[in-house]
């Protein structure tokens, strides 16, 4: 395999405690797990601290391969900005006690100018290499206007961060009108991380009313074009996880395990098939 691995992403498996789910993505033979802010905060209202989670992660044996932060601080102000920011540096000091290098941030709610937006990704972006981590920032193609690579592109060039870099998530960049390998003009220098799921086959490349987050499904079920997908992967010279997330209430009411392994296993034989071409 020419990437880093396969990761999987604990939204896939929702439902399922966080003890449960590290138990779930190692039996399916994931090679790293994705910890969400969410999973913190869920673990936190048990009564753990921050120190006894990331224990409990530790002992699972999987790499993380990155740390989400709470949403919605590129377009924030005032008092709800520093409270992000505070959630941001937490992460970060859990993503540094993980042994993680990268945390992860979507754009979440929020709109704004442009400009709010660039100095505040440049904050971010300074939080984390304080720490001594890269951040990694996600385009949502339903936002209402930090919806497509383009736009995600310009605002990280601006930031003028070198350690912010973009994730592309292939829901999105179906969403937003890139379907398949339609990621040629996109350096693999600039992609920081990569997050799978397959879109409905009902729903048009480029129909961003029709984003509803959580009827992703496990790759080769769906509209997206994988083998183009993953050889343009591999061209660009990204090098790192892929993170398998696709949330979905079936997938919540199935046995976590066997939800893992369906889409570890269909991304593996993607790549397998790509690598013989």
């Amino acid at each position: 395999m020419q990437f880093a691995g396969i990761a999987l992403h604990t939204w896939t498996i929702d439902t399922t405690p966080l003890r449960h789910a590290l138990a779930a993505a190692r039996d399916a033979g994931a090679d790293a797990v994705e910890i969400r802010n969410a999973d913190f905060v869920r673990c936190r209202e048990r009564g753990m601290s921050d120190t006894e989670i990331a224990g409990m992660i530790r002992e699972a044996g999987l790499p993380v391969s990155a740390v989400g932060v709470e949403y919605g601080w590129l377009f924030a102000q005032g008092d709800e900005l520093r409270r992000l920011f505070d959630v941001f540096r937490r992460q970060c000091d859990n993503a540094v006690a993980l042994g993680c290098g990268l945390v992860m941030s979507g754009v979440g709610p929020h709109d704004g100018p442009l400009i709010d937006g660039v100095s505040n990704m440049r904050t971010a972006g300074e939080i984390a290499g304080q720490c001594g981590l890269r951040l990694t920032f996600e385009f949502m193609a339903q936002h209402p206007s930090i919806n497509h690579a383009e736009i995600a592109r310009e605002l990280i060039a601006r930031a003028r961060c070198p350690n912010v870099g973009l994730l592309l998530d292939t829901y999105h960049l179906h969403h937003s009108g890139r379907p398949g390998g339609a990621i040629d003009d996109i350096p693999g220098d600039e992609i920081f991380y990569v997050q799978f799921s397959d879109v409905p086959r009902d729903v048009a490349v480029g129909a961003v009313g029709a984003v509803g987050l959580t009827d992703r499904l496990a790759p080769g079920l769906g509209a997206v074009q994988w083998r183009e997908f993953v050889a343009a992967l591999k061209a660009s010279g990204y090098r790192g996880y892929l993170s398998y997330e696709a949330p979905n209430p079936i997938h919540w009411d199935d046995d976590a395990t066997l939800v893992a392994k369906r889409g570890i296993d269909a991304m593996r034989t993607f790549i397998a098939e790509t690598a013989r071409i």
